[in-house]
C-alpha cells in the first residue's frame, strides 16, 4: 500500500473516530447525564469500526450492495471479459458478484489485486455490448490495479457505519424520551443527529474525483476502447436518471455505496447524493476523447 493511500485511510480513521467521540459525549450527556463514559464506549466502537472497516469492508459491501457472488456457470459471458481484462492488467482472476437489478451499473471493491471483487448488475449484460462491457470492467479493474479500491471499500463501510448510528439516535430522540439535561441537552441531541449524516460526508469526500478520471483512463488505454467506455457511460447514466435504485426498497443497495459503483446509482434525491463523489459525465467524456486523440482513436 502506498504511502499517500495508507495517509489517507489514517485521517478516515481520525474522522471517525473524532466524530463518534463527540457523537458520544452528548448523547451522554443528553440521556444520563454522564458524558465522560460514553465517551469511553465511543472511543472502543470507533476502534472496532476501524478494524472490521479495513479488515473485512470487501465483505461488509458486499451486503450492503445487495450483491451475491456467482459462479461461471452462471454468467459465462460476464466471466469471459472480467477474466480477458484482468489477464491484460495481469493481476489474478477477481470474484465476480452480481446485483440483482434493472439498472446497468458495475463496481469493484477489496483489498488490492490479490483480493478483488468486481460486481455487475444482472441487466448490465444485455444493456452494453460486449466492447462496452469490457471498457467498463476495465474501468473497475483500474480500481482494483490502483488500490483506490481499497479506499472507497473502506470509506462506503464508513459512511454505512455512521448513518446507522444516526438511525439509531433518531429513534432513540423520538421514542426514548428525555434525558437528565433535557432543556440543555435537546439541542446538542439535535446536533448529534445533524452531524452523523455530516460525517458520512466528509467520509465519502476522502475519495478523489481523480480516482474516477485515473480509472477512466486507465480502463480506455487497456482496452483501447475509449470510445466504448464513453457510450457506456452514456447508456448507464441515462438509465440512472431515468430509473435510479429506489433507496427505500427492502433489497436495495444502501446509499453509502453511492461512490463506488461507476455511475451513481442513486439520482434523483439531495440526501443520497451526499455519498457521491463521481465527476459530471461532460467532464469524463472530454477526458475520454483527449486519451482517444492521444491514441489516435475515433471517441464519438
Amino acid at each position: 500500500m502506498s504511502t499517500a493511500l495508507y495517509a489517507k485511510i489514517t485521517v478516515l480513521f481520525f474522522v471517525l473516530t473524532a466524530l463518534l467521540m463527540l457523537i458520544g459525549y452528548l448523547v451522554g450527556w443528553y440521556f444520563f447525564g454522564d458524558p465522560v463514559a460514553f465517551v469511553g464506549l465511543a472511543l472502543v466502537l470507533a476502534a472496532v469500526i476501524n478494524f472490521v472497516s479495513y479488515y473485512y469492508s470487501d465483505s461488509l459491501v458486499l451486503r450492503m450492495s445487495k450483491a451475491k457472488i456467482v459462479q461461471e456457470s452462471e454468467y459465462p459471458s460476464l466471466f469471459r471479459i472480467v477474466r480477458s481484462v484482468a489477464q491484460k492488467a495481469n493481476i489474478p482472476m477477481p470474484k465476480v458478484g452480481v446485483v440483482d437489478s434493472s439498472q446497468p451499473n458495475a463496481f469493484a471493491t477489496g483489498r488490492g489485486p490479490t483480493r478483488a471483487l468486481v460486481c455487475a448488475t444482472s441487466s448490465i449484460l444485455q444493456t452494453l455490448t460486449p466492447d462496452e462491457l469490457e471498457a467498463v470492467i476495465g474501468h473497475e479493474i483500474g480500481h482494483v490495479v490502483h488500490q483506490d479500491v481499497l479506499m472507497s471499500s473502506v470509506a462506503a463501510t464508513m459512511a454505512g457505519a455512521i448513518s446507522y448510528i444516526g438511525q439509531i439516535a433518531m429513534l432513540s430522540m423520538i421514542f426514548g424520551g428525555g434525558g437528565k439535561n433535557r432543556n440543555g441537552g435537546s439541542p446538542l441531541a439535535l446536533l448529534a443527529i445533524i452531524l452523523v449524516p455530516l460525517g458520512a460526508t466528509f467520509v465519502q469526500l476522502g475519495i478523489s474525483r481523480d480516482d474516477e478520471y485515473n480509472a477512466d483512463e486507465y480502463g480506455a488505454r487497456l482496452t483501447r476502447n475509449p470510445a466504448g467506455l464513453v457510450t457506456a457511460l452514456e447508456k448507464i447514466t441515462a438509465k440512472a436518471q431515468t430509473r435510479p435504485i429506489a433507496t427505500h426498497a427492502s433489497k436495495a443497495p444502501s446509499p453509502a455505496t453511492a461512490s463506488l459503483w461507476i455511475v451513481n446509482p442513486f439520482r434523483g434525491n439531495s440526501l443520497t447524493e451526499m455519498f457521491s463523489t463521481h465527476p459530471s459525465l461532460p467532464h469524463r467524456v472530454e477526458r475520454l476523447r483527449k486519451i482517444g486523440r492521444e491514441m489516435n482513436v475515433y471517441v464519438p
